[in-house]
């Protein structure tokens, strides 16, 4: 039954159709910021002169998915509620987006850099709280989640689809489109289902605030093997988020923002069916056809051009939607399976974005950095293409090693 307090505590829970509502507005909104802010600021840093820092803009999301998972994503979850944690973090956060685009310029580059890198660590723990606030409220139904999540994928198309339309692909303003539905955000989180914390064991205060219950779930060799291989295909997707968007600027297209939004609309398509396959299928295979997509994108973009093989830039942007639902959202269902039984799903929800959002993602951003150091100032497709094979033959040999490594022994329980 629900908690004295209003907490969600077991089984007795909001209507279904008004909690899945409530719930789809909290994940629109929570992928709109990043998509708004995100989607094409590569090309926004390329167009103001400061190309040479985008590895660095890149690399400050996974650094802070680092050190916002330990001291808020996780360890906060341990005294403080997910809700009132996305109030505090989205209203801060949206004050920081306005103030971003007057540093966007070779001025003021390196304190742009800065300072989103603090924004950054405000916003990557939510990733992790809004799935938390989710899958907890749905209970036994994480079936359920797939749906509400799709809406997070609407919210990023939106977001590239209003970017493109209004013009501002190119332009540092896409923060202060950002910024205003931060702060909607963080007033609307004041209305989410107050689920419970993570329960404190009765460990010492230094092992809950390293949540070292947590980081056992890795003894479980499935989910260490899973962990393992989603860090590394981490690596080649960063690549994907910091460059895709002035790789397809360079083959002619200038709907830059709309045209990335193929993914987001093809994630969206896949989304609704999770529920099914995953029912049906289990973890393993959806996960590996995720990362084998990944190999697949990567190759197309390596022959794609301005051209005759514009096909395979437009294909390749289409992959998205198996790339990611097959992967993270898939892998996100798996690791609530996995936590459930000891009452660390905030904290394993946490740690699974430290290890793809944070250490993978920075590893890809400083090596995708140093490869597009190797390109022309202004590079050309071409240029572009010889630099897609790299993450292309990365991701073909992380799915082998899944394939070969992982067994999925949480199957009977995901049926139930």
């Amino acid at each position: 039954m629900a908690a004295i307090d209003g907490t969600i505590a077991g089984g007795a829970r909001p209507a279904a159709g008004m909690l899945t509502a409530r719930l789809s507005a909290l994940m629109f909104m929570q992928f709109f910021v990043w998509g708004a802010g995100a989607v094409t600021l590569g090309l926004v840093m390329q167009t103001v002169g400061i190309g040479d820092l985008i590895a660095n803009a890149f690399s400050v999301g996974p650094i802070a998915s680092i050190v916002g998972s330990f001291l808020l994503g996780m360890a906060a979850t341990r005294f403080l509620s997910p809700k009132m944690l996305m109030v505090i973090l989205h209203l801060v956060g949206g004050v920081l987006l306005f103030i971003l685009p007057g540093f966007i310029n070779p001025e003021g580059g390196s304190t742009f850099v800065w300072l989103l890198l603090c924004y950054m660590i405000l916003y990557m723990p939510t990733v992790g709280l809004a799935n938390t606030i989710a899958l907890k409220s749905f209970g036994e139904r994480v079936d359920r989640f797939p749906f509400v999540r799709a809406f997070g994928t609407i919210g990023w198309i939106a977001a590239g689809l209003i970017i493109g339309w209004a013009g501002l692909s190119a332009s540092p303003e896409i923060f202060r489109v950002a910024a205003v539905v931060s702060l909607a955000l963080g007033f609307y989180s004041l209305t989410l289902p107050n689920v419970e914390a993570d329960a404190p064991s009765d460990g010492s205060l230094v092992r809950q605030v390293l949540c070292v219950e947590a980081f056992g779930l890795l003894r479980q060799r499935s989910f260490l093997i899973f962990v393992t291989c989603a860090t590394l295909i981490s690596i080649p997707l960063a690549m994907y988020y910091a460059y895709a968007s002035p790789y397809v600027g360079a083959a002619g297209i200038e709907n830059v923002g709309g045209t990335l939004a193929i993914g987001q609309m093809s994630e969206l398509v896949f989304m609704f069916s999770m529920p099914l396959l995953y029912r049906r299928f289990g973890v393993k295979p959806l996960l590996l056809v995720g990362m084998a997509a990944w190999a697949l994108r990567y190759a197309l973009f390596a022959i794609g051009d301005g051209g005759s093989g514009l096909w395979a830039v437009y294909l390749g942007v289409a992959l998205h939607g198996i790339c990611y639902d097959f992967f993270f959202v898939a892998g996100a269902i798996y690791t609530q399976t996995i936590a459930a039984p000891k009452g660390v799903n905030a904290q394993a929800q946490g740690m699974l974005t430290l290890f793809t959002y944070g250490v993978g993602m920075l590893l890809g951003s400083q090596i995708g950095g140093l490869l597009y150091a190797q390109l022309p100032a202004t590079p050309t497709i071409a240029d572009w293409q010889g630099m897609w094979v790299a993450p292309a033959v990365a991701a073909a040999v992380i799915a082998l090693i899944f394939q070969f490594s992982f067994r999925d022994d949480s199957r009977e329980g995901v049926r139930g």
